[in-house]
């Protein structure tokens, strides 16, 4: 199927003209973006019949991978790069006059996450296929993504983000594949297609699923004889309400319409994905009671833990087995990721909203409990106290955790101190009683976005100094410590650098009107706003730094850019007010002539991944800064390391990993460790206003929160000044404020000695393989699946 250049141009130009009705010369940038994913699907189509073909001859074992997120990026260059054929369709395209660019900017990143849950899903889709893995994603086709973050008058503006307002390229309805979803009561029963996004494996022919579920009323949704009475809204009522399941990402939960939502949400897709499993499975193997051998479902945190009792509801139900026949097939098809350490972040639901929605899957739910429950008193007689803490119904609430714990038969963490606390702390009783079956999987990214992709300079001039080999095998990245030593190496890789430093400063003049310095430090913080995650700590540091600067503008100091991006959650009035004081600290900084330009401040709006590879590849500095013991794993630190930035970091998640593999001097480490924090929490050593006392310039500090030296009225950070001093104090950001400030001294001086500085870029990237997402996916194969490489032919 492979065509030459001149082929191409001939075919582009033909499906240009058939499916816009246009010629080149006439044809918009959306066209030709139409035209060229239309060329690709050809590409795609045939390689993923052959792929599922292949997986159901051979009786090859499948994985589904549930999750409420899939933050997928961009998909053209993805998919050029893994079709093997990007570099000669992006030459034939500019033969035409068109830059690839431009192309790519058609399409919108797809609004199916938020954060880290979604892209580590894409990573593991992605891994999967390259690795010639049969695995699949079952998620939410959502109509509209979280929001579409602006800032206006330095402040987040959430505006509907309708990525679908042009036909996505990528997916595919599938109406013939529908499946029926029956809610208790009045909520009814409504219509669940899919619409499946084909990911292609990394030029190896296979081509695996993304499934995502859209909802849709039963028939037309219109109610004749009220429309034609004139009451249109009422006509209407039943299609609005039974589309609204899937129409946002994450509906605001802080009152009960929302929460129902939310919960009809979790339900519709874990229904869905099951019964499509199940109905393929019975297509192509005997029965149902050799699924744990044919299917692994793997359950992306709690959100899809609701397929423990809808798998206990089909088989018992629908498949008509006893309960512990049923029990052993969802016990050993089952597994579970736990995703926090917050113990506010366990889902929990109330009962009564549980039951008036599922009350079916209630009653299962129940029974589970009494099981267990039951089991656990066998264990520990008499010890109420410990069976209360484990239940799965307790205190009027389902805790889904718990759910999800007693019905898998695999219970992971994704760093090693996020599985140590788990077994140690939070999870404790679970791994008392269940001890074998917790295990750590390390979370990890995919090389071949975030850095072949998003960063092509660098990958090339690996490639020129090592081979190929590691887009294949990331653990061959290590081949670059044969030349971290050579001038002509490092004299490259610094070069490299300034082109993404020039690339995003150009981009940051061109939409916020803010020259910055590409000499000075890209010191780079760029995740989801949340106090645990602690920019309010990166922000005092900043104030801290202009203080001494204004006191004396001569201060002997690498200039610094400092680069926020990340959205706050609607409701969360502190994450959004240190959005606002990051803008407002901007304004003071960015204006202030008398500091001669040696510290700039940015936030940049409306964080995406494909912001994100524009970001990244140009840091310098990466800032991962969460409170010990509250950040189970992290990517974006991985990408960092892999981009060549260096960790300012706690030992927090996977950060203490990537000390483990690059050395202490090739990591700067700041900040109390997980045990303190775990010990101050349960016994706090002084309070906030204790050590103002003690420390000038952190009064001051503070108190410029709170007296007019930010240009918002007087007492717009007031919450946030009654946090830091009058707060639980619970993520210490006044506490570790000062190992914070040595942590950049540090930096600072390293910065200085470019050849040591970027010797230890080069030894971060050429660690960073051992955070790929392929080597993660094969431990997950191995350890929990169960399952191996399914090689696909080679197509003629």
């Amino acid at each position: 199927m492979d065509i030459d250049r001149e082929q191409f141009k001939t075919a582009f130009i033909d499906r240009l003209q058939s499916i816009s009705g246009t010629s080149l010369e006439e044809a918009t940038m959306a066209d030709k973006y139409a035209a060229l994913a239309s060329l690709i699907k050809d590409y795609i189509g045939k390689r993923w019949v052959n792929s599922n073909k292949a997986y159901y001859a051979k009786g090859d074992k499948q994985v589904y991978y549930f999750s409420i997120e899939f933050l997928l990026g961009r998909l053209l260059e993805t998919n050029l790069y893994n079709l093997g054929i990007r570099d000669q369709w992006v030459d034939a395209l500019a033969e035409l006059g068109i830059k690839f660019s431009d192309l790519e900017q058609e399409e919108h990143d797809a609004g199916l996450g938020n954060g880290g849950l979604g892209r580590l899903a894409a990573c593991f889709l992605d891994s999967l296929a390259s690795l010639q893995l049969p695995g699949h994603g079952c998620g939410i086709r959502y109509k509209y993504g979280l929001f579409e973050q602006k800032i206006i008058d330095g402040q987040q503006i959430e505006r509907p983000d309708n990525w679908l307002k042009n036909a996505y390229a990528w997916e595919y309805r599938k109406s013939d594949k529908a499946v029926e979803i029956k809610f208790g009561g009045q909520h009814g029963t409504v219509r669940a297609v899919p619409y499946d996004i084909p990911i292609v494996g990394y030029q190896n022919n296979t081509v695996n699923t993304l499934r995502l579920w859209s909802a849709e009323a039963l028939d037309s949704g219109l109610d004749y004889d009220s429309f034609n009475q004139g009451n249109y809204s009422k006509a209407m009522e039943y299609k609005y309400s039974v589309e609204a399941i899937t129409e946002i990402l994450y509906p605001d939960d802080n009152h009960y319409a929302g929460r129902l939502l939310r919960l009809k949400q979790q339900y519709f897709f874990v229904s869905a994905g099951l019964q499509s499993i199940i109905r393929y499975h019975k297509k192509h193997a005997a029965g149902v009671k050799n699924l744990p051998e044919r299917v692994a479902i793997h359950i992306n945190d709690t959100h899809p833990a609701l397929a423990v009792p809808e798998l206990m509801r089909i088989l018992m139900d629908d498949e008509g087995l006893g309960w512990d026949e049923a029990w052993r097939i969802t016990v050993n098809t089952i597994a579970y990721t736990n995703h926090t350490i917050l113990p506010e972040a366990l889902e929990k639901w109330p009962i009564e909203i549980f039951r008036d929605l599922l009350p079916r899957i209630y009653d299962i739910v129940q029974e589970i409990n009494e099981r267990f429950c039951r089991n656990l008193w066998n264990v520990y007689p008499g010890e109420w106290e410990r069976i209360g803490k484990m239940a799965i119904i307790a205190n009027g609430q389902v805790h889904m955790a718990h759910l999800a714990i007693a019905g898998s038969r695999s219970v992971n963490g994704v760093a090693k101190i996020h599985t140590e606390i788990l077994k140690k702390d939070v999870l404790n009783l679970f791994y008392q009683f269940f001890p074998n079956w917790f295990s750590n999987k390390t979370n990890g990214i995919t090389h071949r976005r975030w850095l072949l992709k998003a960063n092509p300079e660098l990958a090339k001039l690996i490639t020129s100094f090592v081979g190929d080999s590691w887009i294949r095998h990331p653990g061959d990245l290590h081949l670059l410590q044969n030349h971290m030593g050579r001038p002509v190496f490092l004299k490259q890789l610094m070069r490299v650098k300034r082109q993404r430093k020039i690339l995003l400063a150009k981009y940051i003049k061109e939409h916020y009107n803010i020259d910055v310095d590409i000499n000075s430090i890209f010191d780079i913080h760029v995740k989801r706003i949340h106090a645990y995650k602690r920019q309010l700590l990166n922000v005092l540091r900043i104030m801290e730094l202009y203080n001494r600067l204004k006191a004396n503008p001569d201060l002997d100091i690498v200039p610094r850019t400092f680069i926020f991006a990340g959205k706050a959650a609607p409701g969360y009035l502190l994450a959004k007010k240190i959005i606002q004081l990051i803008n407002a600290v901007a304004a003071v900084v960015n204006n202030d002539k008398t500091i001669r330009n040696k510290i700039k401040v940015v936030f940049m709006e409306n964080y995406s991944v494909s912001l994100a590879e524009l970001i990244i590849p140009a840091a310098d500095v990466s800032e991962q800064i969460s409170t010990a013991s509250k950040e189970a794993s992290g990517t974006g630190n991985m990408k960092f390391m892999m981009n060549g930035a260096i960790t300012v970091g706690t030992l927090d998640g996977a950060n203490v990993e990537i000390r483990e593999e690059v050395g202490d001097d090739n990591i700067i480490i700041f900040g109390l460790t997980a045990e303190k924090v775990i010990e101050y929490c349960q016994t706090p050593v002084c309070k906030p206003s204790e050590l103002c006392d003690a420390n000038v310039s952190l009064t001051q500090l503070l108190n410029q929160l709170v007296d007019g030296s930010l240009p918002v009225p007087k007492d717009e950070f007031r919450p946030v000044y009654d946090y830091l001093l009058h707060g639980a104090g619970e993520f210490f950001e006044l506490m570790d404020l000062p190992s914070y400030l040595e942590a950049h001294a540090k930096v600072d001086a390293l910065y200085r000695d470019k050849e040591k500085w970027f010797g230890m870029v080069a030894l971060n990237i050429a660690h960073s393989g051992a955070f790929s997402s392929d080597h993660t996916v094969t431990e997950y194969a191995n350890g929990i699946w169960n399952m191996k490489p399914a090689r696909v032919r080679i197509l003629a």
